[in-house]
């Protein structure tokens, strides 16, 4: 098994800014980034035709691409029937800037899919997505769920409800392991027809949880990606660790990408850690090992 896939870091992961993380993934060997592009210098509202143009040449004049923007909105995700208007409209704009930019991908949270396909968040969610996932398809975009949530069968079942696959899944093994303990190579196979981009990450389950608790349902606390920092890192219920340290079993997980034909980007996350840039250093070297 030889990897042929570009390397990809999240540009936030570093925690210096957009322009010195960019400069950050050139140095530590990456040959793609991803994003955050949901407030700050980021937000699609703050960024003029202009300065979008003047972005995207910086970009390739460090030799890089955008793999992805992230487009993750927390809250609820899009099972709140009042407040899912305002966030379409925002995750329409962030789809536009992802082709202002140079890519046609855009990952995101959801919210927990329910196993009940009758009640009324599911048909919530799938009319939302149903909109989104129409619209990306029209510029030949993808809005990526981010695995970890759910099982990969209770996505897929989800996914397979929507007309198009504009709608389609980043997938994260380490939230897999992590929050549903789901297994991330059967899971690459039950939704090889929508995975669109990765996140390597690595990460090791203490005991179970309901994931609505993490990542944010109607009748629980919102969606914070402060507070997940916090509890990967405190190692309570689950921790995040530098690849290879993890229960991800990378060797079978990147078969199975290989299996598939996915020839997208490996898109290095790392939430946590007081020295991210080594640890990125090191998941660069760890994958690179694989090609």
């Amino acid at each position: 098994m030889k990897l042929t896939n570009k390397i990809g870091v999240i540009v936030d992961s570093f925690g210096i800014g957009v322009r010195e993380g960019l400069k950050k993934a050139k140095e530590v060997g990456a040959q793609g980034v991803q994003i955050y592009a949901v407030k700050g210098e980021m937000d699609p509202d703050n960024l003029s035709p202009a300065a979008r143009r003047e972005l995207k040449d910086y970009i390739e004049s460090l030799g890089l691409e955008i793999s992805a923007l992230c487009g993750d909105l927390g809250g609820h995700g899009f099972q709140d029937k009042e407040a899912n208007p305002a966030k379409i409209e925002k995750s329409k704009r962030i789809l536009d800037l992802a082709k202002d930019l140079g890519t046609n991908i855009v990952t995101t949270h959801i919210g927990v899919v329910p196993h009940d396909a009758n009640g009324e968040i599911f048909d919530t969610m799938q009319k939302a997505c149903e909109e989104l996932s129409q619209y990306a398809s029209s510029m030949g975009g993808y809005f990526a769920i981010e695995t970890g949530p759910e099982t990969s069968a209770n996505l897929k079942r989800f996914l397979d409800t929507l007309s198009s696959k504009g709608v389609s899944v980043n997938f994260d093994p380490a939230n897999m392991v992590m929050v549903t303990g789901d297994d991330p190579v059967v899971g690459v196979h039950t939704l090889k027809d929508y995975i669109v981009h990765t996140h390597v990450k690595d990460g090791i389950r203490y005991k179970e949880v309901d994931p609505r608790e993490i990542y944010g349902s109607i009748g629980y606390e919102p969606m914070d990606h402060g507070k997940i920092a916090q509890m990967v890192a405190s190692g309570e219920i689950f921790k995040e660790v530098p690849l290879g340290e993890g229960k991800v079993d990378f060797d079978a997980y990147f078969q199975a990408l290989v299996d598939i034909g996915y020839t997208g980007y490996l898109t290095i996350e790392r939430e946590v850690g007081d020295q991210p840039e080594v640890d990125i250093r090191k998941a660069v070297e760890f994958i690179n090992r694989y090609k």
